[in-house]
C-alpha cells in the first residue's frame, strides 16, 4: 500500500490585516477617483444639454467623493506611521 505524503505547505506571503487594510484603502482610492472623473464627464455633459442643476450636482458628487478619499488617504496614512 502506498502512502501519497503531498502536503501543501503554503509559501505565500500572508498579509497582515494592516496591509489587508492599506490594500483596500488603495483600491477604494483608486476606484473613487475613477467615479469623480465620470462624475465630472457627466456633469459637464448635463450642462452642455440644458442641465445646469444637474450638472452642478454631480460636480458636488465629485467634490465629496473626493473628500471620502481624503478620509481613506488620512487612514492610511495613519496605519502605516503606527
Amino acid at each position: 500500500m502506498t502512502h501519497n505524503h503531498n502536503h501543501h505547505h503554503e509559501t505565500q506571503n500572508i498579509l497582515s490585516f494592516d496591509e489587508k487594510l492599506i490594500k483596500l484603502l488603495e483600491h477604494w482610492i483608486k476606484h473613487n477617483e475613477d467615479h469623480a472623473k465620470t462624475y465630472q464627464e457627466w456633469a459637464a455633459r448635463a450642462k452642455e444639454n440644458n442641465l445646469a442643476h444637474a450638472g452642478s450636482l454631480l460636480e458636488d458628487s465629485a467634490e465629496k467623493t473626493m473628500l471620502i478619499n481624503k478620509k481613506f488617504e488620512e487612514a492610511a496614512k495613519l496605519i502605516r506611521g503606527k
